[in-house]
């Protein structure tokens, strides 16, 4: 099956709740969207969500990678070769890793819709369901308290709470968060980077009683061998984040001693499906339990990572709320959220249909 047309264009979303975490405040969002039209009329869909401070890949360079005559070259080229097409992406694309994703997603959509099957099932389906985190930015505690109660409302039992501004108002936080809610939801963090070697001990030490379900990269990305000095039982409840881009890092945080128990796969981080399932092989080799993340994502790119994070025998955790805080969105579809458990839906491929 042979690809007709490739098309892309860049939109502005406002979030309905602007957040705030260690190193910004976000407001909005620009994302590139891509469509790639078949000779028999399908359409795969792709979303681009670069995010400078990890990947160093701006809005600028996403869209310039994106223009129309950088990404013409696939038309007519066969769909079926998909690996193929997957490996001159990352040839053409390896510095515009959100760039390279939108088109890896429209790619594998389009594909298993050629099949007729939903992309999770032609990737090899590991987990029907997972509840997804959803996610308390920095802010004062009674706003805190006030948005965990409002999402336990809404059905959600798991809550990543941003952190890594004041350690001491950290702690306060998590502290008074346990009190409010009980054992009603888990508790993951993210301190975004924003803290210490000696701060990471300290937040372990301080925090045992709260249940934690894990810490998601609480120092610099390229601080692992720092990680690597915390005890085992510590590590074991990091999630690598800023320090997995790619499948070169992840090899390089399970050499001996590793320095962290959990990856957390994002595709904007990696250059999509394809990338990310190599990280999640090499993660299920080496006995690494997996989280799949996101940014601030389109409906489209949400679904593409929960397609490839239920063919992942190693998935664990999901926190896939990227979509969530969106002004509006370019599709419907995608998933089926309930009570804060995320699951495909049966359409072919992405299951996502866009808005008229």
């Amino acid at each position: 099956m042979k690809i007709k047309e490739v098309r892309s264009r860049v939109e502005h979303f406002p979030l309905t709740r602007p957040y705030r975490i260690a190193f910004r405040s976000v407001e909005d969002v620009e994302m590139g969207l891509v469509e790639i039209e078949a000779e028999n009329g399908l359409l795969g869909m792709g979303c681009a969500s670069p995010e400078p401070h990890v990947t160093g890949e701006t809005r600028e360079a996403c869209a310039a990678a994106l223009r129309q005559d950088k990404i013409a070259w696939l038309e007519g080229l066969d769909l079926r070769t998909l690996p193929a097409l997957c490996r001159r992406l990352a040839q053409r694309m390896g510095d515009t890793p959100a760039a390279r994703a939108a088109l890896d997603m429209a790619l594998h959509d389009l594909l298993a819709q050629h099949l007729g099957v939903p992309l999770v099932e032609m990737l090899g389906r590991a987990h029907q369901t997972l509840p997804t985190s959803i996610t308390i930015g920095i802010k004062p505690l009674d706003a805190t308290l006030d948005e965990a109660d409002e999402y336990l409302g809404r059905g959600f039992r798991v809550l990543k709470v941003k952190l890594g501004h004041a350690l001491e108002e950290d702690l306060e936080r998590v502290s008074k968060l346990r009190q409010r809610i009980g054992t009603k939801a888990a508790i993951r963090v993210d301190p975004n980077q924003g803290y210490s070697p000696e701060e990471v001990k300290i937040f372990v030490k301080r925090t045992a009683g709260l249940d934690i379900e894990f810490l998601e990269q609480p120092m610099s990305a390229e601080r692992v061998d720092a990680l690597r000095e915390l005890p085992e039982s510590v590590r074991r409840r990091i999630a690598a984040d800023e320090s997995l881009l790619n499948e070169a890092d992840a090899v390089g945080l399970i050499a001996p001693p590793p320095a962290c128990g959990i990856f957390n796969i994002k595709l904007m981080k990696c250059g999509g499906v394809n990338p990310a399932r190599r990280i999640a092989d090499i993660a299920e080799i080496a006995g690494v339990e997996l989280m799949w993340g996101c940014m601030d994502e389109s409906i489209i790119s949400i679904s593409a990572a929960l397609h490839a994070a239920l063919a992942s025998p190693a998935t664990r955790y999901l926190d896939l709320d990227g979509s969530l805080d969106l002004s509006r969105d370019v599709v419907s579809g995608g998933f089926v959220l309930e009570d804060g458990v995320l699951r495909t839906n049966d359409a072919p491929g992405l299951g996502v249909k866009p808005l008229e």
